[in-house]
């Protein structure tokens, strides 16, 4: 409850990580177990702080175990206050969202870390890693510095959905920067001399919908999603716009039809600028820069680590089951980078909407199936 209420959107987490921190400490966690990373100085977003690191050496032997879970939220959750309403825990403020993506999972890492210090539990080496900037990217993944992890063997990432369910692949995604460069001209004087950046933006996504480019993409056996996700431009009704800013995206667990659906939208805005010209013939012109966000990825299905967190799920009681995610997971780029990591749930219900909310039961098992997972032999 109290790391949910705490603002922490993409870039500014250092509250979340401070708060971590002093839990950690006050549990008798020494200074030289803890490590910021510089993953927020290599970032484009930049940002307050890099993500958290803890280390335990081990008490007996055992393969290094990594527990981790983004501190991060959206936006939307930036005011939350939470409250318990029955088995679940929800927002009290009706303009926000809750925040429990992914305050739930940093919070059942640090639990496992505070039961086992404040309960001398034995236990194989442990990493627990707080990262940042997830939401935006997967930054904190991408460029935290790997030595810093310890070089685990397993790997445990918690975030989002049933406590019952391994995520064991997710799909790739590109972010797109357009600019849109037009003509001003005074819009009730002269329009005819001028050319929209507005209206070429316009032409571009109507034809992406209208082609089914745009949003859950299948043709044929393809399969994808995109969504232009941010426009600006324009600061007067009397002047035509010259210039608009966009930011998209295109993703798929096929590579080849993603980078299709890349090809389709830098299509569509390059026809587009070349179709609104003036009464000169002077059309616009577009800027488009693409950037892989993060590969898409399979974990095979003898994969240790998620063997071993099947075998905590049965221990408890429950039944595991296995799922591919459309979205994006710190887990893509720590295994791109060579650490194969399992994700698992943590009782998020709803996330980036404001009819979030966290099931305490689910979110309770998970706290029990992480604890097993660091002391397990």
């Amino acid at each position: 409850m109290a790391l949910m209420a705490i603002p922490g959107r993409s870039g500014q987490e250092a509250k979340v990580i401070e708060f971590i921190t002093r839990e950690l400490r006050q549990a008798g966690v020494p200074p030289s177990a803890l490590k910021h990373d510089r993953s927020h100085l290599k970032s484009p977003l930049k940002g307050e702080i890099g993500g958290l690191v803890c280390q335990f050496p081990g008490t007996m032997k055992g393969p290094r175990r990594l527990l981790m879970a983004h501190v991060d939220t959206v936006p939307l959750c930036v005011g939350s206050k939470p409250v318990r309403r029955g088995d679940h825990v929800a927002s009290g403020n009706k303009a926000t969202g809750l925040g429990a993506d992914d305050r739930a999972g940093a919070t059942v890492v640090l639990t496992a870390a505070l039961e086992i210090v404040r309960r001398r539990l034995p236990h194989p080496p442990l990493t627990f890693f707080w990262p940042v900037q997830e939401e935006v990217g997967l930054h904190g993944a991408q460029f935290v510095e790997l030595p810093l992890l310890g070089k685990p063997t397993l790997a445990f990432n918690w975030d989002g959905g049933d406590s019952d369910k391994l995520t064991i692949g997710a799909t790739g995604a590109y972010r797109l920067q357009i600019e849109i460069t037009g003509l001003a001209s005074h819009a009730g004087g002269a329009p005819e001399k001028g050319v929209s950046a507005i209206a070429i933006a316009s032409l571009a996504i109507a034809r992406l919908q209208e082609e089914g480019w745009h949003g859950d993409v299948k043709k044929g056996e393809k399969h994808g999603t995109s969504n232009v996700g941010v426009i600006q431009g324009g600061e007067a009704t009397n002047v035509v716009t010259d210039r608009v800013f966009l930011r998209a995206e295109a993703r798929s667990h096929d590579r080849e039809f993603r980078r299709e659906l890349v090809r389709q939208i830098t299509e569509a805005f390059e026809d587009a600028a070349r179709q609104v010209k003036n009464h000169e013939g002077v059309c616009g012109k577009v800027s488009i820069a693409s950037r892989l966000d993060y590969e898409s990825f399979v974990l095979p299905q003898d994969d240790p680590s998620v063997a071993a967190a099947e075998g905590a799920i049965r221990s408890i009681g429950r039944e595991p089951f296995r799922a591919i995610s459309n979205g994006g997971l710190d887990a893509n780029w720590l295994t791109a980078r060579g650490l194969p990591t399992v994700t698992l749930g943590c009782g998020q219900e709803n996330p980036h909407t404001l009819g979030e909310r966290l099931d305490i039961a689910a979110f309770e098992r998970a706290c029990r199936i992480a604890l097993r997972l660091a002391t397990a032999s």
